[in-house]
Parts: structure tokens; C-alpha cells; sequence
């Protein structure tokens, strides 16, 4: 029997407004795995109100930093607990591997609960003093208020804790939206949370995000509004969000260059290119899309890579020995092929990939992708596909190769792959994108951030720069004197004595 859920409202799980529901697809059978409540603007608002509520009472807000803190951990403990059906579900209905989601995708929630559970024990100002000679200063880092998050399909859980756990340990109530592909998790996720949080300081709205999310981002008693998803969307919202000047929080599209140093070991730059470009089926904003070859090892380095490429296993996503799932949905995958087609005809090589498995009757499935002799120009080249789609470049100076790095909209990651550290560290320091790895590609932890450059959005995810994100800043002034005096001012601009 299918599963069906409610919407989110108040610490209720209640029908939504428009009495209907909408089915939610294992993208790796097609087959329908459960009925999801479709909200509508009405259902939004009473969300919103019910976060306003909470907030304004003080239920969440006026907490303690460690009544707070205790909340949040005990939201990580009820996550381990339940880490293996979050991570089959989650394998189920996006497709990812089971080794992915529960190896990966779940421990990291886990921390970052915690992390942000310790963290909000550090919201603190900056010094207090004297500056006036008069008076004392003191600053507060307060809330923002209620905040609307808006996450995307590739990590429905794991981006859900990434703004949850930062709103929550600084005393926000928040409304959030997951994709309607993938809302499974976020609603289990919800169901855990009851048990810990006030009424109203966490509500989950499912539904279209023409209406559910212009709703968060056009509704003024929303003070903030945090989205991950793709530029175009991005752009929508800040747009809307301008009508009461809200807070904005933006993680948008990528395109990561991958660049490899004549000096570089082959061997790990090709295992790195092979595990970054096609981890989580392909759709990670982060993935390497781009890989920057020197002319004195492009040949070595194809043949390497297309090796590698070849062997990855793609299928069932929850058998244990499969690389690679499937992609989100059937007009994904033909996305995908449209930019396959658009490579071949600009004339880019293709070396490997570029079809439809053959092997699964079933499913979303595309063949891992490179293409060789890539055009900068090429749309595969400067677009982002948001699928297994590698393009491969060669190039003949480091400053070519930082050029050509930099030479997109898009600055959210990067990585350079060499041995001297000289070399290295320039690269590094002249890539245009709010996280630049070295020797590696794909590292997230709690303790740093994660953000975009140019049209990759701005604000940053993960460590405690999450916070000042979700935070505002609040200057009081104390007169010490305690004498009745005229201001300073008084003779500048008020009658003369």
C-alpha cells in the first residue's frame, strides 16, 4: 500500500486546503511510492503564521543558548536512531546508492546537528565598551525571525539540516519547502521533530514551488528566505523577497573546474575526476564538470579517466556494489541529452557514454559521459547540465587554465591537483569560487564554509558563518552618567541659551 503524508503546521500534520495529493516516483523503477499532500498558498500562510506565532511568544527564541543546544542534539540522537531507514528512503526516492546515502549523506547530518548544537552555545557579540567615553556599547547577535527555506531534490535531507540546524541554534522558527521529487525525508524528519520542538517553530509545506515558494518569498511576515536550487530560481527570488526587503540567502548553480598541473600524479587525478564528476548520480552543484588537462599529459590522462569511467556499475540503486543510480526524473534525463546532442554537433569528441542504459528496462538511467577536445565556448563547456557529463580541456599555461577556469557565471567550487605547493597555492588563490580544493574535490565539513562566488548566490552554508547568515546584529547604547543633560547636540541644532 502507498504511503500517504500530510502537510506540516503548527506541531499538526493536517490535509491540505486543496484536498488533493501528488505521487511521488522511485526514479530508479518508475513505480509510485507515495502520495504526497499538495499544499496551496492558504496552507502556506497558515505555516507562516503558525512560525510567527511561535516566534513572537518566545517559545524557541527565548530559550536558552543550552536549552537550544539540548534540542538540537537530541534532534541528531533521534536521526541515529533512525539512520537506516532514512538512508533507504532516501536511496528509494532520489536514486542515490544506499553506500551513498547511508555512508555519506547521513553521518554528515548527524554532525552538523551536533555541530550547531555546540554552536549556539557561541552566539556572541563583539566586545563591549567605552567608545563614546560616556556610555557603554554592547552588541547582540538576535534572530531574524521566521524564515523560509526553500531545498532542492539532489540532497533533500542533508541541504534540509543545513539550514534547519543553523535557523534553529540561533532562535528562528522557520517554514520549509522540500521538492516536490523528493519530500520523503524532510516529512520523517518531521515526524521526529515533534517530539522535540515547540508548536509552530518547524513547518513543512509540500507543494509546487510557484505557489508554496513564491508564497515564502512574497509573505511579509517572513523575514528571511534561504534556498538552495538553481540560478534561474535564485534570481525569481530575490525578486520577490524585494517586495518587504527580506533577508536572502542564496547556494545556487555550479561549475566546477578541475584543474590538473603538469606535476600531477595521474593516478590520483583521474580517481579524484572519476568520484567527484559522477558521485550522487551526477546531480551535486559541487560535482566536477570541467577538468583542465596540460597538453604534456592530456593523452595519459584520457585514457586513464575513460578506464575508470567504464567501470563504474551503474543500477539498483540499493544493491550494494552499484557506482551509480539513476537520474531524478524522465525530463532530467532528457536535459541531459539534449547537452549530449549539443556536444556532438559543436564538435566536441565523445569518447564514452552519451545514451541511455541499455542494460536497465527501468528507470532514469544515462551512461556516465566524457567528451574530449571541449571548446570553451561549448554549452557543455560553460552551462550547468546537472548530470553525468564530464567535458575534458586542454590547456597549455596555468594562467590559460585559470582564465578558462573563471570564465563561467558560475564560482561555487573548484579544485587544482599538482605537487608544487608554490604553483598550487596561486591557482588557489586566483580561482574565482567560494571553495577551492587542493589534491582533492568534494570535502564538506561542519566546521567550514560553503558558498558561491558570482551567480552561485551568496551567504554561506555549514560553520559558524551559517549563523551570522541567520542572525542580525542589534548595537545598545547604556548612558553611564545617569545625570539629566542636554545631548550633544542640543547646541548645534536646538535654540541657544
Amino acid at each position: 500500500m502507498v504511503q500517504e503524508y500530510k502537510i506540516f503546521i503548527d506541531g499538526e500534520w493536517v490535509n491540505s486546503e486543496s484536498k488533493e495529493f501528488f505521487d511521488v516516483i522511485n526514479p530508479a523503477t518508475e513505480q509510485v511510492i507515495a502520495k504526497v499532500a499538495k499544499g496551496n498558498a492558504k496552507d502556506t500562510k497558515k505555516a507562516i503564521d503558525a512560525a510567527r506565532r511561535a516566534f513572537d511568544n518566545g517559545s524557541w527564541s527565548n530559550k536558552t543558548p543550552a536549552e537550544r543546544a539540548q534540542a538540537l542534539w537530541q534532534l541528531a540522537e533521534l536521526v541515529e536512531k533512525n539512520k537506516d531507514k532514512l538512508a533507504a528512503l532516501e536511496s528509494t526516492n532520489v536514486g542515490k546508492t544506499i553506500k551513498y546515502a547511508r555512508d555519506s549523506d547521513l553521518p554528515f547530518i548527524i554532525d552538523n546537528l551536533k555541530f550547531f548544537a555546540g554552536a549556539a552555545r557561541m552566539l556572541e557579540g563583539k566586545s563591549a565598551n567605552e567608545y563614546s567615553g560616556i556610555g557603554i556599547s554592547i552588541t547582540r547577535r538576535e534572530p531574524v525571525g521566521v524564515v523560509g527555506a526553500i531545498i532542492p531534490w539532489n540532497y533533500p535531507l542533508y541541504i534540509a539540516i543545513w539550514k534547519i540546524a543553523p535557523a534553529l541554534a540561533a532562535g528562528n522558527t522557520l517554514v520549509i519547502k522540500p521538492a516536490s521529487k523528493t519530500p520523503l525525508t524532510l516529512l520523517e524528519f518531521a515526524k521526529l521533530a515533534e517530539t522535540v520542538l515547540p508548536k509552530g517553530v518547524l513547518n513543512v509545506i509540500t507543494g509546487p514551488g510557484e505557489i508554496v515558494g513564491e508564497e515564502l518569498a512574497l509573505n511579509n511576515k517572513v523575514d528571511m528566505i534561504a534556498l538552495t536550487g538553481d540560478t534561474s530560481t535564485g534570481k525569481e527570488i530575490m525578486r520577490l523577497a524585494s517586495g518587504n526587503v527580506k533577508r536572502v540567502q542564496l547556494e545556487l548553480g555550479g561549475k566546477a573546474p578541475f584543474i590538473v598541473l603538469p606535476d600531477a600524479s595521474i593516478e590520483a587525478a583521474t580517481e579524484g575526476a572519476v568520484v567527484s564528476a559522477f558521485w550522487n548520480n551526477a546531480q551535486d552543484c559541487t560535482a566536477t564538470t570541467r577538468v583542465y588537462v596540460h597538453e604534456s599529459i592530456y593523452d595519459k590522462f584520457l585514457e586513464a579517466l575513460v578506464g575508470k569511467v567504464k567501470k563504474i556499475r551503474l543500477g539498483d540503486p540499493q544493491n550494494e556494489k552499484t557506482d551509480m543510480g539513476p537520474l531524478i526524473s524522465e525530463s532530467q534525463r532528457e536535459h541531459v541529452e539534449e547537452f549530449v546532442k549539443s556536444g556532438v554537433n559543436q564538435g566536441a569528441r565523445l569518447l564514452c557514454g552519451g545514451r541511455r542504459s541499455k542494460e536497465m528496462n527501468k528507470g532514469f538511467f544515462f551512461e556516465p559521459t566524457v567528451f574530449a577536445d571541449v571548446g570553451q565556448k561549448m554549452r557543455i563547456c560553460q552551462e550547468e547540465i546537472f548530470g553525468p557529463v564530464l567535458s575534458v580541456l586542454k590547456y597549455s599555461t596555468v594562467d590559460e587554465a585559470i582564465t578558462n577556469s573563471n570564465d563561467v557565471i558560475y564560482g561555487l567550487a573548484a579544485s587544482v591537483w599538482g605537487k608544487d605547493i608554490t604553483t598550487l597555492m596561486k591557482v588557489a588563490n586566483s580561482l574565482k569560487f567560494g571553495t577551492v580544493w587542493i589534491n582533492e574535490h568534494g570535502v564538506l565539513v561542519s566546521e567550514m564554509p560553503h558558498g558561491g562566488f558570482k551567480q552561485s548566490g551568496f551567504g554561506k552554508d555549514l560553520s559558524m558563518y551559517a549563523l551570522e547568515d541567520f542572525t542580525q546584529i542589534k548595537h545598545i547604547y547604556i548612558d553611564e552618567t545617569g545625570l539629566v543633560r542636554k545631548p550633544w547636540y542640543y547646541t548645534v541644532y536646538g535654540d541657544k541659551e
